[in-house]
């Protein structure tokens, strides 16, 4: 879809384009990337994430090269793993405790 002033927007799916059309806020809408972020329900200031970016300069080919990239992306994707679990155990640990402060609050009674 490209807008009066050149600015193109790409849409995964036709859900998403019929949502821009009818111009809902995706920050109000819970099946949204961009609700998901703005909530804190996934993370957006990683910089395990920022390595994943797509970067448009070429660069000369090289075997060496090749390889510790290779290497670097897998190392980065067990890392990327291992934060995003660590952010969803802390997310998870708020609702434990009010649980658990409710449990009490059963029992006392």
């Amino acid at each position: 879809f490209v807008r009066n002033d050149s600015k193109m927007f790409k849409f995964c799916r036709s859900k998403c384009h019929a949502a821009f059309k009818r111009k809902k806020n995706p920050r109000k809408t819970r099946w949204t990337k961009a609700y998901r972020k703005s909530t804190g329900k996934e993370l957006t200031d990683d910089p395990a994430i920022a390595l994943e970016r797509k970067r448009h300069i070429p660069q000369k080919y090289s075997r060496q090269l090749w390889a510790t990239t290779v290497e670097g992306m897998k190392e980065g994707s067990s890392i990327r793993l291992a934060r995003e679990g660590l952010h969803v155990k802390t997310r998870l640990r708020k609702g434990e405790e009010v649980r658990k402060r409710a449990d009490r609050i059963n029992v006392q009674r």
